[in-house]
């Protein structure tokens, strides 16, 4: 075979091989597309036709239907569970927190170091319950006290501020605060209103009409009207007015027997201060230098003392609780050692009487005892005052605000 005819033979099967590997690439890409010409004359996007057939194409087309019941998934939202790792229990001048190793009741049990009352770390460890216990008076640890128009409220924070283990950096827990609050209900305002102590016989029970009644109001610096404002500032006197109303009863002389100021209600607490004591012996004056004093008494049923405002040193607390005790005997009955009312004059240096008879006080620094062979009187009768609270708030001018009122 010639040159000429192999030549025309390999051409034959390269035309042979090219329109078969055509035939199977039409066969993959389906059919063939039309060659797409354009007009500029007739697609002029400044005709109206094509604006249109552009903003038709542009819309969506959307088709509504109804859902499937069957397909619709229901979402239950179920609030989290309450975790009560924290108690409280509200005493008459202590609070006493409980609160779980596992404060957060995931399992996980968290350093008693961890968690403070306000700064105070816990006071014991139930390692059997895994619990802590914090106890508190109610001023300390961080305390703060609001009122209400119907209540006191004393308020701690439990805080719990979590510590890395060992030498690492790193803690798995977040802080967390828990609030606490102490209710106690306001009964009256010694402010605005007198007090009604409770009165209890102080020989033979008596009848309705012999019944007396004490009273202790804040008074202004005439003794005229009762104190409407209770602010104070140190270096200022505090009036008050002590009373017996007596009714269908004889006349009677009212006696203020004893005083007290703590820092919490209960009077068997530390600090105490007895400015009132031994039987009506004002004992202030003699022992600060004040001029605390009785007044020379104008009327039987009525005493006034006079008390140089005050507030014990070195302590945080804005309260003061003052508790007192009045009594009362017939009026013609004679003064003694237990009916007077006594105070340290500092400019003669000696035990005065209000009632004028100066005798009767020279035992106010011994003991003020009953007379041997002396019966007390068939017509007398001893009421306690309740326990009043002065709130009182430091200022940079060592001045303080008194809101007294009933415990």
């Amino acid at each position: 075979m010639g040159q000429l005819e192999r030549g025309s033979l390999y051409l034959f099967v390269l035309l042979c091989l090219g329109w078969v590997c055509e035939t199977h690439w039409n066969s993959q890409r389906g059919p063939a597309r039309q060659p797409v010409s354009l007009s500029y004359d007739d697609v002029s996007p400044t005709k109206p036709e094509f604006r249109e057939q552009v903003q038709d194409k542009a819309k969506p087309q959307v088709t509504a239907q109804s859902p499937d019941p069957q397909s619709v998934v229901k979402v239950v939202l179920t609030p989290p569970e309450l975790v009560r790792s924290v108690g409280a229990r509200c005493g008459e001048s202590r609070v006493r927190v409980e609160a779980k190793l596992d404060l957060f009741g995931t399992g996980q049990l968290v350093k008693a170091e961890d968690v403070s009352l306000g700064g105070c770390v816990s006071t014991e460890l139930d390692l059997s319950a895994q619990v802590l216990l914090f106890e508190s008076e109610l001023h300390a640890c961080g305390s703060v006290l609001t009122m209400t128009e119907d209540y006191l409220v004393y308020a701690f924070t439990l805080i719990y501020t979590p510590t890395p283990e060992g030498v690492s950096s790193i803690v798995r827990t977040n802080d967390a605060t828990v609030r606490i609050e102490c209710h106690y209900l306001r009964r009256l305002n010694v402010s605005s209103n007198a007090l009604r102590p409770t009165w209890l016989p102080y020989g033979a029970t008596k009848v309705a009409e012999d019944s007396l009644t004490f009273t202790l109001a804040l008074m202004n610096d005439d003794w005229k009207y009762e104190r409407s404002s209770n602010v104070y500032f140190l270096g200022d006197i505090i009036h008050l007015a002590a009373s017996v109303q007596q009714y269908h009863h004889v006349p009677m002389r009212v006696f203020v027997d004893s005083c007290m100021a703590t820092l919490v209600p209960d009077t068997n607490s530390a600090p105490i201060y007895d400015f009132i004591q031994n039987h009506g012996c004002v004992t202030d004056a003699l022992q600060t230098g004040s001029v605390s004093q009785f007044l020379v008494r104008s009327q039987l049923d009525t005493l006034h003392l006079q008390l140089d405002a005050f507030r014990f040193q070195q302590q945080t607390s804005p309260n003061i609780y003052i508790t007192c005790s009045l009594k009362a005997s017939i009026a013609t009955a004679p003064l003694d050692m237990e009916h007077k009312a006594c105070s340290f004059a500092l400019g003669s240096n000696r035990w005065v009487g209000a009632d004028g008879d100066d005798e009767v006080c020279g035992c106010c620094q011994t003991s003020c005892g009953q007379r041997k062979g002396r019966s007390l009187p068939s017509d007398s009768g001893m009421g306690c005052v309740p326990t009043q609270m002065l709130l009182m708030h430091a200022r940079s001018y060592n001045a303080w605000t008194g809101i007294l009122h009933v415990s």
